[in-house]
């Protein structure tokens, strides 16, 4: 009955935000056209570049587009975990029902997680598109793609992400407003985690600081999975990283909220206002 329950919650969780997105019926044909013209965007940027760039991207194949577009499209698994939990939050918070369900026998992991799920699923499929477009209409050629080595990279990319994503949320439930962690990881990211050129033309304190970012190892392990078809093996270095980050973001994060959540229940301001 324990197993039922515990799966019934994600699933209650699921089907309210899939009813609430669906609802809104433009804003996925809107999230369709902005893919489409996103890589587009890349595509000609990448013809530009032509072969200046390729001098930079021997380790990747030498094209930038499949490189820029692989960088593009994961980062969005980054946003997702940085905005998710403080907008399940945030949503708790302003509708008041954040403090009813502390207070019941769900757990607060499992109202995370239950509460970004849909949000991870809806990313996945921008993802697929993002791919499924640089396959069919401007040459991205998947047919080396090691799809083992990638999944294994997308649930560590996912749990490390999510660390850092569930440590923006403590700062919200304590801040209401202010999100530092979530402005430092996502600007940083995008400049130094090697989203649009690689870290290799960074100065070298650069390239050192890049490394203290998950995002750089994600990328790295993907592109040799996806581009290159390296298998799991042949990115266990990036691997073995992201699980680290794993192993110490996530239960720093379930720490940093629980602490979180006494202090605002000591000051009462576990509602939004």
């Amino acid at each position: 009955m324990q197993k039922n329950n515990t799966l019934y919650k994600p699933l209650a969780f699921l089907k309210r935000d899939f009813l609430i997105n669906s609802s809104y019926r433009f804003s996925f044909i809107f999230d369709f056209f902005t893919i489409l013209f996103s890589v587009l965007t890349f595509f000609f940027i990448a013809k530009i570049f032509g072969k200046g760039a390729s001098q930079y991207l021997t380790n990747y194949g030498g094209d930038y587009f499949p490189f820029v577009l692989i960088g593009i499209a994961f980062f969005g698994y980054l946003h997702t975990a940085m905005t998710s939990f403080t907008q399940v939050i945030r949503e708790e918070q302003y509708t008041g029902t954040l403090e009813t369900i502390l207070l019941s026998p769900t757990r607060i992991s499992t109202m995370l997680i239950s509460g970004s799920l849909w949000n991870f699923l809806f990313t996945s499929l921008r993802i697929l598109l993002y791919l499924l477009f640089g396959a069919l209409f401007f040459g991205f050629n998947i047919s080396k793609a090691n799809f083992v080595a990638a999944i294994a990279t997308l649930i560590l990319t996912i749990t490390s992400f999510s660390g850092l994503g569930i440590i923006s949320a403590s700062f919200v439930i304590v801040l209401k407003r202010g999100d530092p962690v979530s402005w430092l990881f996502s600007g940083v990211s995008r400049f130094l985690g090697g989203v649009y050129f690689p870290i290799t033309i960074l100065p070298l304190w650069a390239q050192r600081l890049s490394l203290l970012l998950p995002i750089t190892h994600s990328l790295e392990a993907m592109r040799k999975a996806l581009i290159l078809g390296e298998s799991i093996t042949g990115i266990a270095q990036e691997l073995t990283v992201l699980f680290i980050f794993s192993a110490i973001l996530l239960p720093l994060s379930v720490l940093c909220f629980k602490f979180a959540i006494r202090r605002a229940k000591k000051s009462g301001s576990l509602i939004y206002f």
